[in-house]
């Protein structure tokens, strides 16, 4: 073996390596500027276009907002103040935030009503969205619609009783029929719930609202950032089963189930949401009993509740798509029926997946609650461009209201989109 040779397969080096550049020691901030503002010169580049842009902007919003009047009466009052200088007039906000929080009709003495059932939400949602409390608070979350309802509308309190009885009996009814057939347990407990609400409706005493612990509040009523919220809430709890059923469906080997399935996902997909709006305000009701009075509030969750359940449903779609053949396969295996496995193997991973396209569906629909002001209900954008700009105290402040609802907008939005994230995170949605 030549000497070459045995040298190039040495174990102990005998040789040095050639000498490499220092490490960086740039540390903390003028490190992290050096990586993510100006690695390159490209990058620098951008940096500085987008900073003097950010302060342009801020060049000219910051001392319209620090100029900013809180306790004038008028927006003629504010321009009396500011006499021609710069200034925004949040007379508006402080001057009508009942208005803008609970409508114009809503009674100012009830105000505590949808106060104590927004801060019951948190309470009822916690052991849904963080899964790590204690099962038994699931009962706060079962019981909260009946109590929010009862606090919000007031009236008798036999109505949020019979509800709930209705469910109760239902449950049980399911409960004991689905071992042998799922269907059997399903229909079955809808049945009940329908017998306990018509025979409790009868029973129900004439003038029960009159003598009710709580002021009764028409939903006509109901206004303001209250009524986008309560909109917000109840079709997205309520869309997402639906959503769920409907994606189930559309794969059915049935071809009656699939073929509904299809029309109902495909229509309401095609159709624009403010038409729903349009048809839940004008013919929705001919589709109900003669005389049975159904709410308008009630119709409208109808219509967004079906119209963001066809989107969640193919966004569920494609998480079932995502799925390996391999785990249905494993679920026939173990001797699964069809609801088992679909509850305990299919659609945990699917949902897990489908995270962020349900989180994009229920902001969207959130801010897509703006559009009942087009059908008279004065949501928040309904009172300012209703009756608010419609005042000839504050006729002519667009950009302060507007702001203010971004930014109660903004701010939920952003907790769910961070919610989601964290959720992410939390069950390794990346296939780890």
């Amino acid at each position: 073996m030549s000497d070459t040779h045995s040298e190039s397969v040495a174990f102990v080096r005998d040789t040095f390596i050639p000498e490499q550049p220092a490490p960086s020691s740039a540390t903390g901030v003028v490190k992290w500027l050096q990586d993510n503002l100006f690695p390159t010169w490209l990058n620098g580049l951008l940096t500085v276009v987008s900073i003097f842009v950010i302060y342009k902007l801020l060049a000219s919003t910051m001392p319209w907002m620090l100029n900013g009047l809180w306790n004038t009466e008028s927006l003629a009052a504010c321009r009396e103040v500011l006499d021609g200088t710069t200034g925004a007039c949040f007379s508006v906000i402080t001057e009508r935030w009942n208005q803008l929080l609970f409508g114009f009709k809503y009674p100012q003495e009830e105000y505590w009503r949808p106060l104590l059932a927004f801060g019951l939400m948190f309470v009822a949602l916690a052991p849904v969205l963080f899964f790590d409390l204690p099962r038994k608070l699931l009962i706060v979350t079962a019981l909260f619609p009946f109590a929010a309802y009862w606090l919000i509308w007031g009236g008798a309190i036999y109505t949020p009783l019979l509800a709930l009885a209705g469910f109760v009996v239902g449950y049980f009814v399911y409960a004991a029929f689905v071992k042998g057939s799922f269907a059997t347990g399903f229909f079955g407990g809808i049945a009940a719930a329908l017998v306990v609400w018509i025979i409790g409706g009868m029973l129900i005493p004439e003038g029960a609202n009159d003598t009710a612990m709580l002021k009764a509040v028409p939903s006509r009523d109901l206004g303001g950032f209250m009524l986008n919220m309560m909109l917000g809430l109840t079709c997205v709890s309520l869309s997402v089963p639906l959503g769920i059923a409907l994606a189930l469906g559309r794969q059915s080997d049935l071809p009656l189930i699939k073929i509904i399935c299809v029309v109902f996902i495909e229509f309401v997909r095609g159709v624009p949401l403010i038409t729903l709006l349009f048809v839940a305000n004008v013919m929705l009701a001919y589709f109900f009993p003669p005389g049975s009075g159904v709410d308008l509030f009630l119709r409208v969750v109808i219509m967004i509740t079906m119209f963001s359940a066809a989107y969640i449903a193919e966004v569920i779609r494609g998480g079932l798509a995502a799925l390996p053949k391999g785990q249905y396969e494993a679920a026939d295996s173990l001797g699964l029926d069809y609801p088992q496995a679909m509850r305990l193997i299919i659609l945990p991973q699917a949902l897990k997946i489908s995270i962020p396209g349900i989180v994009n569906v229920a902001v969207g629909l959130f801010k897509d609650t703006t559009l009942v002001s087009v059908i008279s209900m004065f949501d928040l954008v309904g009172m300012i461009r209703g009756p608010i700009l419609a005042s000839t105290d504050w006729n002519g402040v667009y950009w302060e209201l507007f702001m203010f609802a971004s930014v109660l907008f903004f701010v939920v939005c952003y907790g769910i989109s961070q919610y989601s994230q964290w959720l992410e995170r939390r069950l390794a949605t990346d296939h780890r």
